[in-house]
């Protein structure tokens, strides 16, 4: 299992990147709208920066922020060169309000262009991303874990069922990832990304299960790095040692 940095925090990306655990770095529309006001593609070539600066093979996902499937193309054909990074992927959702975007998807690739199809939340969204050349399929681990329960969502979850589009099992996350990962033997070159992660229990799980990258905040990774054992077990070394320089 990989681990990438899901943000568009430069001091979150530079501490991660500095720490040397993670592998790459996700971002979205709506993380960038965390930070200060800015232009797009300035922002982004600040984090390309901070990838060259610490290693050489640092994935960077940045993501469209159209629903036409034109504009996408273009977009993400204007990250390519504007960016210039070697390891970039452009970040295509799968579909919005029963349009599906694959065919966004096998354009860009077969232009050369690194996608991570995002947005997946079944075994057969992220198994026809791949098959559409998809690159990194990224699974929203517990936004469909809440979409088991989400009354607002009621209604669809009956007409899923009914129509036998999933199944009950297709709401557990870990359920769908040990899935996806044989229907995927077809497609090796592509990785599932599991998103959406809330607790170092959550990454665990994901990676456990089948992912082959977990995106997650640094919070989360620093807090997987504490334990009151470790510091029990550091203390008493150096009180020991303190002791015997006596």
């Amino acid at each position: 299992m990989k681990l990438f940095l899901d943000t568009a925090n430069l001091k979150d990306i530079d501490e991660a990147l500095k720490g040397g655990f993670i592998r790459g770095v996700t971002t979205n529309p709506s993380l960038l709208a965390k930070e200060p006001k800015g232009n797009y593609i300035e922002h982004m070539k600040k984090i390309v920066a901070l990838c060259k600066k610490y290693g050489k093979d640092i994935s960077l996902s940045v993501e469209v922020f159209s629903n036409d499937p034109k504009e996408m193309v273009k977009q993400a054909k204007e990250f390519v060169k504007a960016l210039r990074y070697k390891h970039l992927a452009v970040k295509i959702p799968i579909g919005y309000k029963n349009e599906n975007y694959l065919s966004v998807v096998k354009e860009l690739s077969d232009a050369g262009i690194v996608v991570n199809c995002t947005a997946c939340h079944s075994p057969m969204q992220l198994m026809m991303a791949a098959a559409s050349g998809a690159k990194y399929v990224s699974l929203f681990y517990n936004r469909l874990r809440d979409g088991a329960k989400e009354e607002a969502y009621a209604a669809e979850r009956d007409r899923m069922f009914n129509e036998k589009v999933v199944e009950q099992n297709d709401y557990d996350p870990n359920h769908v990832l040990r899935e996806t990962r044989e229907l995927l033997k077809e497609y090796p070159e592509t990785e599932i990304i599991a998103g959406s992660i809330r607790t170092v229990l959550d990454v665990k799980e994901a990676g456990l299960n089948g992912a082959h990258i977990v995106t997650v905040s640094l919070k989360a990774l620093k807090a997987a790095l504490a334990h009151f054992k470790t510091d029990h077990a550091v203390d008493q070394f150096l009180k020991d040692f303190s002791a015997w320089l006596k």
